[in-house]
């Protein structure tokens, strides 16, 4: 990948004078603007906002085009949180300008932006699902816990207004279960609580990307319910402060063009961004392409659909429910027109929305781009004739075709088919539904599609 312009513009602004966020300094008679951005780089599916866009130096080109025009010299600072809490908390003291993060932690930093005279504005979207499949619950590999329903008094690690803990609370209603009342919840960090999960102090973990994957992946937790079974779309998305908005609409816009800029370029070359964020964040590649691939559990347009805006009205509840927020105006939220002006006639029109069901692809070691396949049984017969050089395979669950990695799922043979299930609770309805259907081992699964 080519870098030697956009790393010149990033390497000259670092001998910028730091200023003030938004802010204005003057060194020898030239204006410099410093804009500060928060972002959450792993939180894989807020890249084009975040790692990716930084990496690639998006930004800093469009503002040094911006700066030429407006004799202004600008420059970016970018800080990395695990969560949007703290993005939000900096917004609201005026020291972060824009800022990436999931749905629910957008609805409170509307609300904590109103109630301290800082309003925020909804901006843009990251990476979404339309049935809820960037959230997963996982439990220890050797648990014994099957289904939510064997959650009932156990200790259970989330992010408190997190998107992750939506899926909990809403995962739970649904089982017939309080959140406050049949399950103990512990409020953590996603590292935290990953590592209290590893050492048996949490029975499980309800968290967003790429923690499920990360931990699957590395052999140390298995899904215990994909957030796709609720079928309402999660997301993440870009806020900026709306003083910096009226200020510098310019400055935004070119965020967004590079943010434009970066979907492109995910989209386009799916392997070298996975590779690109893999280095910067030091998740493994594997697990960044399953949920930022060609066919990841993610997908990527920065416009504003109806029916996330509608999914965030959706979520509003839940938050008032457990006391987070209280009313939140989520028309007066979204604001689409510095979107509209940094895209042109292409907003909402530049990709179709997602909707198919993924293909299958297998990764091999080495190669620039999977090889796809319209079935699991292709994928699995394509990586058993290449075993010693699979990186990764990568099958959609049956039912809600969440992507996950074909070694993790849970494999049922039902007559000539092999269909894989992220979860052993949907496996066995699914069994249970289709007499004669049997699971398998992945071993067995890649035998059998190999003969």
């Amino acid at each position: 990948m080519k870098r030697t312009t956009t790393a010149g513009i990033a390497a000259a602004a670092l001998l910028l004078p730091l200023t003030g966020c938004g802010g204005d300094a003057r060194a020898g008679g030239a204006r410099t603007v410093t804009v500060t951005v928060g972002y959450q780089s792993k939180t894989i599916n807020t890249v084009t906002a975040g790692t990716l866009l930084r990496s690639l130096g998006a930004f800093e080109h469009e503002l040094a085009e911006r700066g030429r025009k407006d004799g202004v010299t600008y420059k970016v600072k970018w800080e990395d949180y695990a969560t949007g809490a703290p993005i939000t908390a900096q917004m609201t003291a005026g020291k972060i300008d824009i800022g990436s993060m999931g749905d629910f932690p957008l609805l409170i930093n509307a609300a904590r932006g109103k109630q301290l005279g800082r309003p925020t504005r909804l901006v843009s979207v990251t990476g979404y699902n339309l049935r809820g499949g960037l959230n997963t619950i996982v439990t220890a590999l050797d648990s014994t816990l099957t289904d939510l329903g064997d959650l009932r008094g156990k200790k259970v690690s989330t992010s408190i207004g997190s998107a992750a803990d939506g899926t909990l609370v809403r995962a739970l209603q649904r089982a017939g279960l309080d959140a406050d009342k049949d399950i103990h919840k512990v409020n953590q960090q996603p590292a935290v609580g990953a590592s209290a999960l590893g050492a048996g102090s949490a029975d499980a973990l309800s968290q967003f990307v790429a923690w499920p994957g990360l931990l699957a992946f590395q052999g140390k937790a298995r899904a215990l319910y994909d957030g796709a079974e609720l079928n309402l779309p999660t997301f993440h998305g870009v806020t900026a402060r709306e003083d910096f908005a009226k200020k510098r609409p310019a400055v935004l816009e070119a965020f967004l063009r590079a943010q434009l800029t970066a979907t492109a370029y995910l989209r386009e070359h799916p392997v070298a961004a996975a590779e690109t964020v893999a280095t910067a964040t030091g998740l493994p590649a594997e697990v960044v392409y399953l949920y930022n691939g060609a066919h990841g559990i993610a997908t990527f347009d920065p416009t504003l659909q109806p029916r996330l805006v509608d999914a965030l009205k959706q979520d509003v509840p839940v938050l008032k429910a457990a006391k987070l927020v209280g009313d939140v105006d989520v028309d007066a939220f979204v604001d689409d027109q510095y979107a509209k002006r940094a895209y042109g006639a292409g907003y909402g029109r530049r990709w179709p929305l997602a909707g198919a069901a993924p293909h299958s692809e297998v990764w091999l070691k080495g190669a620039e781009r999977t090889e796809q396949f319209d079935s699991p049984r292709q994928a699995l017969r394509y990586a058993a004739a290449h075993r010693d050089t699979v990186r990764a395979v990568y099958v959609p669950d049956a039912t809600t075709g969440t992507l996950w990695f074909a070694d993790r799922a849970v494999w049922v043979r039902d007559g000539g088919e092999l269909k894989p299930f992220v979860t052993a609770s949907v496996a066995a309805r699914y069994t249970g539904a289709h007499p004669g259907a049997r699971t398998l081992p992945y071993a067995a699964a890649l035998t059998s599609a190999a003969s």
